[in-house]
């Protein structure tokens, strides 16, 4: 894992790392604490709506007490805004699908499979934006789709774990989707645009989505005790906030592979969070483990940065 040793040595001369580091830690938790919110599996789309909406409240007197983020809104291109509002949708997606996808896989399964995005987001880059796909990466593209195969196969046909299921992961890989390309939409969009502009935009589209969402398959907005909303707060802040607002901030600043790749370590992260968290206590089936670990190796391989032809 040299990407996270660079990463750490970089953190006080490179900010733009900085911010990726803090990110990966903060989203690690998102999983576990959406697991500790009572009706996440009956009402995943309620627990994705009160995500968006904290966080856009959390983002929005960023942009209402300074006046260069409004002037910027105001002048935004039709072609940006559009293009934002396409990104809000597609972030949508990426939460109603992952987050579905909890309850009824487990953490591990769904964090692995929901950040392998880099499989889409490396050829895209390489077409699109220019970032031209190595052997090593491509070689890692296959590894990976050959990972997914153990993890998804192996957990639904061998494993007598009845955490995993095949719904659950097909869920994972849809919010894996959407991932990729949000994070191809920012990587565009940012390099023009600033955070805070980007952010209020996005969140607030994603919101009004999944609210939409939840009128639409019958998803309850109230009516929930005081402890879930704190808890889905906590998701906003650290997960919101210091997660997906510290992430778009860094991809004006590093390629779209790097930023891909440094998420490696979400999955990690969550699945020793769930396996220690007394209330959780998952315990990874040997196909999702072996399944990750060829997924996590072809992902690497996939976005990182390398000069071979």
């Amino acid at each position: 894992m040299d990407v996270y040793f660079s990463l750490l040595i970089d953190l006080k001369l490179n900010k733009p790392y900085l911010g990726l580091f803090i990110s990966i830690i903060s989203v690690s938790s998102a999983a576990v604490l959406i697991k500790t919110v009572s009706f996440h599996e009956q009402f995943p789309l309620t627990v994705a709506f009160y995500r968006l909406v904290f966080t856009t409240l959390l983002v929005l007197p960023f942009v209402i007490f300074r006046k260069k983020i409004r002037n910027e809104i105001m002048n935004l291109s039709k072609k940006s805004f559009f293009i934002m509002i396409f990104i809000g949708i597609i972030l949508a997606s990426h939460f109603a699908f992952w987050i579905s996808s909890l309850g009824k896989t487990s953490v591990a399964s769904s964090v692995i499979l929901v950040t392998s995005h880099p499989l889409l987001v490396g050829p895209i880059s390489h077409y699109f934006l220019k970032e031209r796909l190595s052997k090593a990466n491509i070689i890692g593209i296959l590894l990976s789709f050959f990972g997914v195969i153990v993890l998804v196969y192996g957990n639904n046909i061998f494993s007598t774990n009845n955490i995993d299921s095949l719904e659950g992961n097909i869920l994972a890989i849809l919010g894996g989707i959407g991932a990729g390309l949000y994070i191809l939409g920012g990587r565009k969009v940012r390099k023009n645009i600033s955070v805070w502009t980007y952010a209020i935009i996005v969140y607030s589209v994603a919101t009004v989505v999944i609210f939409i969402l939840c009128l639409m398959f019958n998803s309850p907005i109230f009516g929930f005790i005081f402890q879930d909303y704190m808890i889905i707060l906590l998701i906003a802040v650290i997960a919101g906030i210091l997660g997906h607002t510290l992430y778009n901030w860094s991809l004006k600043y590093v390629h779209a592979s790097i930023a891909s790749v440094v998420l490696l370590g979400e999955p990690i992260g969550s699945s020793i969070l769930a396996y220690i968290i007394p209330w959780i206590n998952q315990i990874p089936s040997e196909y999702t483990i072996i399944g990750g670990a060829i997924i996590l190796s072809g992902i690497y391989l996939t976005a990182r940065k390398t000069e071979e032809k």
